[in-house]
């Protein structure tokens, strides 16, 4: 199972559009450009019948260096998290829509 690109995504919205994937390439970029602002200042994203993004934070540890054995301190920060919502999720098992709903 290989992975899919950003370029990938542009030629099929650009496909099912008929959108030229040049103006496509701008959505895209947009979209997920807006996505990671929106991340970095601190605001959480829901987009209903996909998932969440948002930021959690992450404490300042010590750590291993696995190719030498030396301790090294990482700084804490923030990583973003995705959580699938239930529509995905039920998409990605195979599961069948509920009667009156698309």
């Amino acid at each position: 199972m290989g992975n899919v690109t950003k370029k990938d995504i542009v030629d099929a919205i650009a496909d099912r559009t008929g959108l030229t994937q040049v103006d496509t390439k701008v959505i895209v970029e947009c979209f997920l450009d807006s996505i990671a602002k929106s991340l970095r200042d601190g605001k959480n994203i829901e987009i209903r019948g996909f998932g969440r993004f948002k930021v959690k934070e992450k404490k300042a540890r010590e750590a291993r260096n696995p190719r030498t054995g030396e301790m090294v301190h990482i700084d804490a920060g923030f990583k973003p998290v995705f959580e699938a919502s239930k529509e995905l999720k039920s998409v990605l098992n195979g599961e069948k829509k509920k009667a009156g709903k698309e």
